[in-house]
């Protein structure tokens, strides 16, 4: 995999070889830790019948294990109201999955089934896991969130097996929300790796994605999120996977105005600072980077009061200063890119 990033012409493509490689290379770690601590053995061999275990097969036993250790299903508090901006967002968040969950019978009449797939796309910070959290909270789903470096590290060898049991277990709730970060590295485009790991995972997923439907009772949905959506295979985009991609922009003036307030309310501040002029010079900055700026607007005085012992506020200078240091993380062309891929994929009708 290192060989064929130096031998990439594009540098995106280039770049996600190398992440890859390093992904590979920390598996590789983790196998060589696993064999000196007889991990495998030590699991399946315990649950004999000599300790009053169960008599499953070995790697039966082994998968049981590894499900439980992964799969973690939560049911989120946060609500659309938590979190700032993003109306258009919502409300397309709502049409696909919130309203043919709360208006069932009209949704039935009119042969709209709730569940299925959404991808969510943009500039990396901008609030999609929050966003994926607060779609939960809002229908009362149990949430199961899913990292890729999990897969890449404890599901070799067992991927197709752990990647049913998720599906499964999310089919056995009332109402169940999948949501898979950073997808491109589970799913991304075949052709652009070797990994015959990645061969068998990808198929069994779009498997999982297509079965949601025959799951009679149940509703599922898949969210994946992602900040390189030209990367991701591109039968995930077929229609009966993620049916809707929707991106997630920038924050504007309201939610930037919103994040601010958020962010410092519980701070000592100054009764000069003017939030909607701070907000006003954030034009371009991702919620992370605004994060960052508030973080850093109260480590100034921080650091000045317990080295002066006079308490301190947050001044609108402290804040000015803040945000000449922390210079927005999304650049004017990676917006572009999205804006292209954004009308590719809706002209291709995937």
């Amino acid at each position: 995999m290192l060989e064929l990033s130096k031998a990439a012409t594009g540098e995106e493509l280039r770049e996600g070889r190398r992440q890859i490689s390093q992904r590979l290379l920390e598996l590789a770690k983790d196998c060589e830790a696993a064999a000196k601590e007889n991990r495998r053995v030590g699991a399946s061999r315990r649950a004999g019948p000599a300790s009053g275990g169960t008599n499953a097969p070995a790697s039966e036993s082994e998968g049981e294990t590894s499900a439980q250790q992964w799969i973690v299903k939560e049911k989120p508090t946060l609500r659309f109201a938590d979190v700032a901006g993003l109306e258009d967002v919502k409300e397309d968040i709502r049409l696909k999955m919130i309203y043919p969950f709360e208006h069932a019978e009209l949704a039935e009449k009119f042969g709209i089934k709730p569940g299925g797939g959404v991808l969510m796309y943009g500039p990396p910070g901008t609030g999609k896991t929050m966003l994926a959290k607060a779609t939960a909270g809002e229908i009362d789903a149990t949430f199961f969130r899913i990292s890729p470096a999990d897969v890449l590290s404890k599901w070799v060898g067992e991927a197709e097996q752990n990647i049913k049991k998720l599906f499964d277990a999310a089919a056995g709730e009332k109402r169940s929300i999948i949501f898979i970060d950073e997808i491109e590295a589970l799913v991304p485009a075949r052709r652009d790796e070797g990994s015959s790991v990645m061969q068998r995972v990808v198929p069994q997923i779009l498997q999982g994605v297509e079965g949601f439907d025959k799951k009679s009772g149940r509703s599922v949905l898949l969210m994946g999120a992602t900040n390189v959506p030209w990367q991701l295979d591109p039968a995930m985009l077929r229609p009966g996977r993620f049916d809707e991609k929707i991106y997630i922009p920038l924050p504007d003036l309201p939610a930037r105005r919103k994040m601010l307030e958020i962010y410092l309310i519980k701070r000592p501040l100054s009764v000069n600072v003017d939030l909607d002029a701070v907000a006003q010079k954030l034009e371009g900055y991702s919620g992370a980077d605004i994060k960052y700026v508030c973080d850093r607007a109260a480590t100034i005085p921080f650091l000045r009061t317990v080295a002066t012992g006079e308490d301190g506020d947050i001044t609108p200078e402290v804040l000015a200063e803040a945000v000449n240091e922390a210079q927005p993380s999304v650049k004017p062309e990676l917006l572009k890119r999205f804006e292209e891929w954004g009308k590719a994929a809706e002209t291709s009708g995937g």
